[in-house]
């Protein structure tokens, strides 16, 4: 499972992952119990698939490290790595490298983020500890780039919680789903208006070596188009759609990056499976 956040300075900055009814899922999708989500480590390569306008680079590449461990009994941690080198018709390349650490309560309820972020030699910290209340507001002590609280308006979900949502629809055969999205990225205060589509089940061959082992041989996966816009701007293009294959066990493969000015791909190259720990939630 993954959980992308919106490239800054053209690269990654997210990490994670919802019905056209409050608040998220519909009571189809709720019916069903949540899947597992598997705990694994995957890398994806990228390269670049397309670009148009004086803004696409001529060149890109880059790398996506993913670590998934956790439950809803103990909560979920992710670590993420994207390091991107893109480079334009003229001058040097420009290099980002993103690193995001987080956790997220198994409840939803709780969603602590450290993400840095590094674009040409400049640097940016966040870090931050996201709270939701019972009346669907929720608050984020911030600890960096300094310490302050923030009050948002709710509701929203977390990424893992995102996921979770979107195979619950998945499961119920739901095409749609609409939600606010809360990752840490920005400046800590950004909310993002979420629409996904969710394509009927594929059992077309898989490419990568990696995905073709015994575990994901006969999961069901759904195409998955995930398209983020700025809370108060989404009668405008999107910031950038991020398409995937999604295993029922929250495995991704296929990544697709589309930020507009240009689409990067990714194929993933390494997939370990890591232990599980029993929860009977």
């Amino acid at each position: 499972m993954i959980a992308l956040p919106r490239p800054s300075a053209c690269a990654a900055f997210v990490l994670a992952a919802f019905s056209l009814a409050a608040p998220f899922a519909s009571s189809a999708a709720r019916a069903e119990p949540a899947p597992a989500l598997a705990p694994h480590r995957a890398v994806y390569e990228l390269k670049l698939l397309g670009g148009s306008g004086t803004k696409a680079p001529s060149q890109a590449r880059g790398r996506i490290a993913f670590d998934f461990t956790g439950s809803t009994c103990e909560g979920y941690v992710q670590n993420f790595r994207q390091i991107t080198e893109l480079q334009p018709e003229e001058g040097s390349p420009r290099v980002s490298d993103m690193r995001s650490a987080t956790f997220e309560a198994g409840d939803g309820h709780d969603y602590r983020f450290q993400i840095t972020t590094r674009v040409d030699g400049g640097v940016e910290d966040l870090d931050g500890d996201a709270r939701k209340t019972q009346n669907q507001q929720f608050s984020v002590q911030m600890t960096k780039p300094k310490r302050e609280r923030l009050d948002l308006s709710g509701p929203v979900l977390f990424p893992t919680e995102h996921i979770r949502h979107i195979l619950a629809s998945a499961r119920a055969q739901e095409t749609i789903l609409v939600a606010r999205v809360y990752d840490g990225s920005g400046d800590g205060s950004k909310i993002f208006e979420t629409t996904s589509i969710i394509g009927k089940p594929v059992a077309t061959a898989v490419t990568e070596k990696p995905a073709q082992i015994d575990a994901l041989r006969n999961m069901r996966r759904w195409p998955v188009t995930i398209s983020y816009f700025q809370a108060d701007k989404k009668d405008v293009e999107p910031d950038y759609v991020l398409s995937f294959d999604l295993y029922e066990n929250g495995i991704s493969r296929a990544l697709k990056l589309d930020y507009g000015d240009f689409v990067l791909w990714g194929e993933m190259t390494e997939l370990k499976l890591l232990p599980a720990q029993k929860c009977d939630k």
